[in-house]
């Protein structure tokens, strides 16, 4: 029986743009072109249509404004999960990445995927457990239905951590998937307990092309591979 997980990241966001590493504290919400992408998305989803039996959506604004206009094209009702929100700053929230690299005294993300991204932050590896832990509740929670979740890049990088059973060592690949964009994985349980991920589509924006801008030019939170596609071991 398959489980079938549709991962959808918000739209642009206002820390996109500014750039600022956003927390719940400086999360601002969607730019308009972040809007407009969120209506070519749902023009999208209701013209396929995704029949879908549950939707999820971070808690973090710029989720929540995007699960609005998800919510609409699919008649569902959103739950709101705060194990959806991308990898918390902590101290950094609201700061550039080079106002928090003066203030810490090192590179930011940290090279150690053990370290706080900052004072009352998640370390990457902590993030890692949080998220592949609620991915793992939603198929678990839901098998052999259609689970859509309105999250954030991370949420994305880390269900392939997941998939590929990448330990939180492992950040050699350059990932930085499209506002809006759709990644959908099947799932099913295997003999022993575990678990057989399909990967079936990943960054489909395909309702974007030639009418919106597809790239922002920041991260909201970085992660281990910077904006120039470096990992951090290089």
């Amino acid at each position: 029986m398959a489980t079938e997980l549709y991962l959808i990241r918000h739209g642009e966001a206002v820390s996109n743009v500014e750039p600022v590493i956003a927390g719940v504290r400086s999360d601002r919400g969607l730019t308009e072109r972040g809007r407009r992408q969120c209506a070519l998305l749902e023009g999208r989803l209701r013209s396929e249509p995704l029949r879908a039996d549950v939707l999820y959506v971070s808690t973090l604004r710029r989720a929540q404004e995007t699960g609005e206009y998800v919510a609409r094209a699919l008649r569902l009702p959103a739950r709101a999960s705060d194990d959806l929100h991308e990898l918390r700053p902590g101290a950094a929230d609201g700061l550039t990445v080079e106002e928090w690299t003066a203030r810490a005294g090192h590179e930011v993300p940290p090279r150690n995927p053990f370290q706080p991204f900052s004072t009352g932050g998640e370390s990457w590896a902590t993030f890692l457990l949080r998220a592949e832990t609620a991915l793992l509740g939603l198929v678990g929670a839901h098998e052999g239905r259609t689970v859509v979740a309105v999250c954030h890049g991370g949420i994305l990088e880390a269900s392939f951590n997941l998939a590929f059973g990448r330990g939180p060592t492992a950040r050699d690949v350059l990932f930085d998937p499209l506002n809006t964009s759709i990644t959908q994985w099947r799932h099913r349980r295997v003999p022993g307990g575990g678990s057989s991920w399909t990967l079936v589509r990943f960054n489909d924006a395909g309702h974007l092309a030639g009418r919106v801008a597809e790239e922002s030019p920041g991260r909201a939170v970085p992660t281990g591979v910077d904006d120039h596609g470096t990992a951090p071991d290089e």
